[in-house]
């Protein structure tokens, strides 16, 4: 039985508060289990990688068999049926036309005292993504992860996609080589993300790790990072509808199950300004999940983490929005952009009666690596600058340095740092002669 509940009440401040700080977290403590994969295999290498793969994933590699060949390759990807090569064909292809406009630009100028500033981007020479391995993984996180990597320009671009008891996915190798993929090892866990940061005998070592995972994938990326860059931790999957009421109830409650699909630790929420218009989606989505494949996972998420808050207008519903700063939002109201006006806080935004947040999942263009547990307040969305640096630019004429540098000098010396102050006053003094 989701949430219920009505802004109107008395007690609505508190159980709203009470849903904020739910905790949905996976709360098994594997960080001492993931600090010995990580040391074994910076110690041991792939002979550590081998022995790991055998325990958790049954399966038996050799240094020469950790990635999969070419021809292996391009024989699984003749196993995919055509009309989901072409589905995938077009994702892939939306996708990198959406990630291209994203592509910054170099600038440079010259200020008023004549100084010439600026800026430079640069693709990371080498990145790792991590794929969920067996026939449950994800081709759509592939594209996702890798195509915004290659429109970086990205020049060596890997992928750890584990194969438990050689179970393979054969969309998963199509995604990579769609997306440029160099190597897909078929290894997964802590000890894929150790290979990928600190390198092994026939794994060389990447710049920057993308990718969803498990509890133990999640710790090995928050130990390795420093020594590496990632993209984010990321939660439970979660999906916040504001409806007006004048959608169909069954198309709203498909959009929550959409995500509660995803896990029992997912949320999904209704922000409605039409208490009667919440009911019939509450009845919607237990009727659906009376035949849904995977309403076991749909039905626990929806019992505990589920809720339908009413509110007395839009504004409200933009205010309590951004409070939530949901990973996915969808504003399936009359005037979309005008409440979109309202909000400052979400992942990805999804606007009209007509555009499911599956849409973005899959083929609308932006990404599907989104913030989740409120941290679209502070972060974004994968994207291409998540794989390139923005490098400063600076040149000091000598007109320009006898303009600002006294005042440089100055602030060095009251930072007591007398190299920093003697640094530009040699260079004053040589105007002066």
């Amino acid at each position: 039985m989701p949430v219920y509940l009505d802004s109107r009440d008395a007690g609505f401040e508190t159980a709203f508060r009470d849903l904020l700080n739910a905790k949905r977290e996976d709360a098994v403590d594997v960080d001492d289990t993931v600090a010995a994969i990580i040391a074994d295999v910076r110690a041991r290498g792939d002979a550590a990688v081998i022995d790991l793969t055998a325990k958790f994933d049954k399966l038996d590699l050799t240094p020469d068999t950790l990635a999969f060949s070419r021809d292996e390759i391009d024989a699984e990807c003749a196993r995919v049926p055509d009309v989901e090569r072409a589905a995938l064909e077009l994702a892939a292809a939306r996708i990198r036309a959406y990630h291209d406009r994203q592509r910054p630009t170099d600038m440079r100028w010259t200020d008023d005292s004549g100084a010439e500033l600026g800026w430079r981007w640069g693709p990371v020479a080498a990145a790792g993504l991590y794929v969920p391995g067996g026939l449950a993984s994800y081709p759509s996180s592939v594209l996702m992860n890798a195509i915004p990597a290659q429109v970086a320009g990205v020049q060596r671009l890997v992928m750890c996609a584990p194969t438990p008891a050689g179970k393979v996915n054969p969309l998963v190798l199509l995604a990579a080589k769609l997306s440029g993929v160099e190597t897909v090892y078929r290894i997964g866990g802590a000890q894929a993300i150790a290979a990928m940061a600190y390198g092994t005998q026939n794994i060389a070592p990447v710049d920057k790790i993308t990718g969803p995972g498990n509890a133990f994938v999640a710790a090995a990326k928050r130990r390795v990072f420093g020594r590496v860059g990632i993209d984010m931790i990321a939660g439970p999957s979660e999906i916040l509808v504001i409806a007006d009421g004048q959608s169909d109830p069954d198309w709203i409650a498909l959009d929550l199950l959409s995500q509660a699909e995803h896990d029992e630790s997912a949320q999904s929420i209704l922000i409605t300004t039409d208490a009667e218009f919440g009911k019939s989606v509450a009845q919607a989505v237990d009727k659906r999940l009376e035949t849904l494949e995977r309403r076991a996972i749909a039905g626990a998420s929806w019992r505990d983490y589920g809720a339908i808050i009413t509110v007395r207008d839009l504004a409200e519903a933009a205010a309590l929005s951004d409070r939530i700063a949901p990973e996915h939002l969808e504003l399936c109201v009359a005037d979309a952009d005008a409440l979109l006006a309202q909000i400052t806080h979400a992942g990805a935004v999804f606007l009209g009666h007509w555009t499911p947040e599956a849409i973005g999942d899959y083929i609308g263009g932006p990404n599907h690596v989104l913030p989740t547990a409120r941290s679209a307040r502070f972060s974004s969305g994968l994207s291409v600058l998540d794989f390139m640096k923005r490098t400063t630019l600076a040149r000091m004429t000598p007109a320009a340095l006898a303009v600002i540098g006294p005042a440089a000098e100055q602030l060095a010396m009251s930072e007591s740092l007398e190299a920093h102050g003697l640094s530009v006053r040699a260079r004053l003094d040589r105007l002066n002669r």
